[in-house]
């Protein structure tokens, strides 16, 4: 079964994170294939806009930990995941093509910077939100460092990351987070029907607009995701972090350890 699937009609397409019996966890084959169909979405004049979904219970719950033996074997294989994790965020904000997330059940670190990287993001009021990176050892990437003090205030921004703090659907929206909070039943054709809006619109136009106005407001994006990136492969390859992920993927720390701030 392929980890991601892409299917296009009437110029939109939908790109949907397909492991769903763990919750579309992040591994290897998931970054690659993610990272494949987003780049041909974006290269394909067929394809007007996009939809970032995920198939299942869940949108994404974050990297899987029972691959991170793998993972962290070397610093070559551990430079070469953190890379593949931050030009999957490079598609999603910094090309061309709009992209509307599509977001339930769970958006967890990775995860939930890359809902955060959509253009329009539509989350379901349900979902859980948290970035668990800094309590496991990990740093975050997906440019979170730069774009969430722009949209929550720097404050609450390191609020969000250093303590991993948990919220929903709709707190990401009073948060500025994510465009809309909506019913879980209603997340995917509000999707929809956003789309096909910007489907309707002027090509070139649409492709300028994000241009301009994500470098403008993210002009510091691609310095923070180098620093993000070299900090998550000396993270990662840490005595302490890989006893830590190896205590919660085996069950010695449960996920609900992890406390949010209230």
């Amino acid at each position: 079964m392929t980890t991601v699937t892409s299917h296009l009609e009437d110029g939109i397409r939908t790109v949907t994170l397909n492991r769903p019996e763990c919750l579309n966890a992040i591994n290897a084959d998931l970054l690659t294939d993610l990272h494949r169909a987003l780049a041909a979405g974006n290269a394909d004049p067929e394809t007007r806009v996009m939809i970032l979904t995920g198939a299942g219970r869940a949108f994404c719950a974050g990297y899987d930990l029972k691959a991170f033996a793998d993972i962290t074997s070397s610093r070559e294989s551990t430079s070469s995941y953190v890379h593949a994790a931050q030009e999957v965020s490079r598609e999603i904000a910094l090309n061309e093509k709009m992209v509307i997330g599509a977001i339930h059940g769970w958006a967890v670190g990775a995860g939930l910077e890359w809902a955060i990287n959509c253009d329009l993001t539509i989350m379901a009021r349900s979902t859980r939100c948290f970035m668990p990176e800094i309590a496991l050892g990990i740093a975050v990437t997906g440019g979170a460092t730069a774009v969430l003090p722009k949209l929550v205030g720097l404050q609450r921004a390191k609020e969000l990351i250093l303590f991993g703090e948990r919220f929903d659907g709709g707190i990401a929206q009073d948060l500025g987070l994510v465009w809309k909070a909506s019913p879980e039943s209603e997340v995917m054709s509000q999707a929809l029907q956003t789309a096909k809006r910007i489907a309707k619109l002027p090509r070139k136009s649409v492709a300028a607009f994000k241009r301009v106005i994500n470098r403008s407001f993210q002009h510091d994006v691609e310095t923070a995701m180098d620093l993000e990136g070299e900090a998550a492969v000396d993270c990662l390859l840490t005595p302490e972090t890989q006893a830590r992920v190896k205590k919660l993927a085996t069950g010695k720390i449960q996920v609900r350890e992890f406390r949010m701030a209230g």
